[in-house]
């Protein structure tokens, strides 16, 4: 079981980084990469929220949206009934926004009162969690990872947290690189042209390519 866990941590941080191989979460990895700090506070809201959303939409899906006997509407409604009628996995999207959402508005007012100063770096980026797709993108992964044919596997909610754990480690080392190398373009001589983002996406592609020598990791 540790060994299977590792693997599923390994693989989101490095294998299959969800920004610089499944590019997903492009937006703020762009936008907050200009300095350390603002990386490194981006990065810890991400790993608490991904944590989080994936604990809280394991619960939900689990009970609420697949059908079977686990099934909450099953068990209060499902007397005689097939339970396939209380399949409504398709809801997964909208109810996983609606929990992405309320945890951001939970880190905000966080971040708010422990550190404004942090909150006004981050700027728009932080509300923008909210519609990040890496965020979806790993409750997403969840689901149709542990979730086959509707059915959780063997300890689905641990694997769950560390895929969703895991994967924001991968956004927080890809945005720390990333920050890391931008602070020292500052101070050398990039041609006009190439000034901002378009030095950024270059950046952001090398990285790409680097990280596919860890493909062979698993």
């Amino acid at each position: 079981m540790i060994g299977e866990l590792f693997i599923i941590f390994i693989g989101v941080v490095l294998v299959n980084n969800f920004v610089l191989v499944r590019f997903l979460g492009l937006c703020p990895y762009i936008g907050v990469s200009r300095d350390l700090k603002s990386a490194a506070g981006m990065g810890v809201a991400v790993i608490f929220v991904m944590t989080m959303a994936s604990a809280a939409t394991w619960v939900i899906y689990h009970y609420l949206l697949a059908s079977g006997p686990h099934n909450i509407w099953f068990r209060l409604f499902g007397d005689g009934i097939d339970p396939s009628a209380f399949n409504f996995s398709y809801l997964r999207t909208i109810a996983f926004i609606l929990v992405i959402a309320a945890l951001v508005q939970l880190v905000e007012m966080v971040i708010t009162k422990s550190s404004p100063a942090l909150y006004r770096a981050l700027g728009i980026y932080l509300p923008l969690i909210t519609t990040n797709c890496a965020v979806l993108g790993v409750t997403v992964l969840n689901v149709d990872s542990f979730f086959p044919g509707g059915e959780a596997v063997p300890g689905s909610f641990l694997k769950c947290l560390i895929q969703g754990f895991g994967a924001g480690v991968g956004f927080t080392l890809a945005l720390i690189l990333m920050a890391s190398i931008r602070e020292r373009l500052e101070l050398a001589d990039v041609p006009p042209a190439l000034r901002g983002a378009p030095i950024a996406f270059m950046i952001g592609a090398l990285m790409s390519m680097a990280f596919l020598g860890f493909t062979g990791l698993i």
